[in-house]
C-alpha cells in the first residue's frame, strides 16, 4: 500500500512539473540550446551590433553566440558565408538571427541546412530577392519599405517640403523592396505636388569606403539646399550615411523625416552629439536628447524618426521568438500570435503595423513580415 501511495505521488508530481514548464517564460536549463546572432560590424550596423550585444548580456553567453559579417559584405559573401557555417557547426545551436540579411545569406542558409536542416533561421532586413530568401529562412522581417513610399514622403510634407531628394547608388536600387519604394516615392511626391530629385552616391563597399560616402553627404547635402531651399526633404537608403547627413541636415535647418532604418538610436547620437552613457536602452531618454538638441539648432517640427529601434525590434524579437520556438512554446516553426505579441512587447506597448510581402512572381509570401511603426517629432 505504501509503495502504491509513493508511485502515485511521484506521478502526480511529475504531471504537476510539467504542467509548471508550459506555462513558464524562461528555460529551467542552461545547456539545451543556444542562439546564434549575426549582425553587422559597429561601422556598418551600430543598431543591430549593440541589440546583439545586449541579448548576449541579458541570457548569457551559455544562451547566446554571436558573430558579424564583413563591412564589405557585397564582395566578401564567402567571408558571410563562413560566419553563419561556424555559428551552425555548435551543434547546441537551434536558431540562428541575422540581422542585417546582407547578400550570401541564401547561400549561407542553404549550406547549413547541408547538414543541420532543424535550424532555425530569423532573417531581418532583408537585401536579398524576397522569394528566394523566403523560400529558405523560416522568417523573414523588414520595414514596410513598400509603404514607407508613401509614409515617408507624406511625413516630409507635413513638415513642410516643396522637395524631395533621394540619395542611394546602384547596389541599393537594384533590390527589389528598395526599388519599389523609390517608384512609391516618386508617385507619392507628384500627387502631393512635391519635386522628386535623384541624387547617387558613392558606394559605401565601393573604392571610396564609408568615409568616401559620408563625405560626399557633407559636400552635397548643403549643395541641394542652395539649389532648393530649406523645405528640402532628404532620404538615404544608406545606414552609413545617416550620421553625417542628420548632422547636416540640422545645419542647414533642411528637413528630414527618417532615416533608412528608423530609430532614435540610428545616427542622432553621434550627428547630435549625445552621450548615451548611462542611458543604453532608454528609448524615452533618447527621444528628449533629440528633441532638445534639434531645438538648438532652431530646427524644431523638420526632423523625426521611428519612436521604436527597428533592428534593435528585429533583433530582440527574433531571439525570444527563437526562444519560444526552442521551448516548445509556439505552434510550429511560424507562430504569428507569438511573433506578433512579441513585436509589441519589445516595441514598449507600440503597436507596430504588420503587414506580408506580395511577390509580383510569387504572390504573397506567408513568412515574409514587414513592420511600420508611428513617427515620432523633434
Amino acid at each position: 500500500m505504501k509503495r502504491k501511495i509513493i508511485l502515485l505521488l511521484s506521478v502526480l508530481m511529475a504531471i504537476f512539473a510539467v504542467g509548471c514548464r508550459g506555462s513558464q517564460k524562461t528555460s529551467t536549463k542552461t545547456d539545451d540550446y543556444k542562439i546564434g546572432i549575426i549582425t553587422g560590424t559597429v561601422s556598418q550596423g551600430e543598431e543591430e551590433y549593440q541589440a546583439a550585444q545586449k541579448m548576449l548580456e541579458t541570457y548569457g553567453p551559455e544562451k547566446i553566440v554571436t558573430a558579424t559579417y564583413p563591412d564589405n559584405f557585397a564582395t566578401e559573401t564567402e567571408a558571410t558565408i563562413a560566419q553563419v557555417v561556424g555559428l551552425a557547426s555548435d551543434p547546441a545551436v537551434k536558431a540562428i538571427v541575422f540581422v542585417q540579411s546582407v547578400p550570401g545569406a541564401a547561400a549561407a542558409i542553404d549550406k547549413v541546412r547541408e547538414t543541420r536542416e532543424d535550424m532555425l533561421f530569423i532573417n531581418g532586413v532583408v537585401a536579398e530577392d524576397p522569394a528566394t530568401i523566403a523560400s529558405k529562412a523560416d522568417i523573414c522581417l523588414l520595414v514596410d519599405e513598400i509603404a514607407m513610399g508613401t509614409s515617408v514622403v507624406e511625413q516630409a510634407a507635413r513638415q513642410g517640403a516643396t522637395t524631395f531628394v533621394h540619395i542611394s547608388f546602384a547596389r541599393h536600387l537594384s533590390y527589389a523592396t528598395i526599388a519599389a519604394r523609390r517608384e512609391k516615392f516618386i508617385e507619392t511626391c507628384e500627387n502631393l505636388g512635391i519635386e522628386y530629385v535623384e541624387a547617387t552616391a558613392p558606394d559605401p563597399t565601393g573604392d571610396a569606403g564609408v568615409s568616401g560616402a559620408q563625405q560626399w553627404i557633407i559636400e552635397n547635402v548643403p549643395e541641394y539646399v542652395k539649389q532648393y531651399g530649406p523645405n528640402t526633404a532628404f532620404f538615404s537608403t544608406n545606414c552609413a550615411m545617416q550620421e553625417p547627413l542628420i548632422r547636416t541636415i540640422a545645419e542647414q535647418k533642411a528637413i528630414f523625416p527618417q532615416q533608412c532604418c528608423p530609430s532614435p538610436y540610428h545616427g542622432y547620437p553621434a550627428a547630435m552629439g549625445i552621450d548615451v552613457a548611462g542611458h543604453e536602452g532608454d528609448v524615452d531618454y533618447m527621444l528628449d536628447a533629440i528633441k532638445d538638441k534639434v531645438a538648438e539648432y532652431g530646427n524644431s517640427g523638420r526632423m523625426s524618426t521611428w519612436s521604436v529601434p527597428v533592428n534593435m525590434l528585429m533583433v530582440e524579437s527574433g531571439v525570444r521568438y527563437a526562444i519560444e520556438f526552442c521551448e516548445g512554446r509556439t505552434d510550429g516553426r511560424v507562430d504569428e500570435k507569438v511573433l506578433f505579441d512579441i513585436f509589441n512587447e519589445v516595441a514598449g506597448g507600440e503597436e507596430v503595423a504588420v503587414d506580408k510581402y506580395v511577390d509580383e512572381a510569387n504572390g504573397k509570401l506567408e513568412n515574409f513580415y514587414l513592420l511600420l511603426c508611428p513617427f515620432q517629432d523633434f
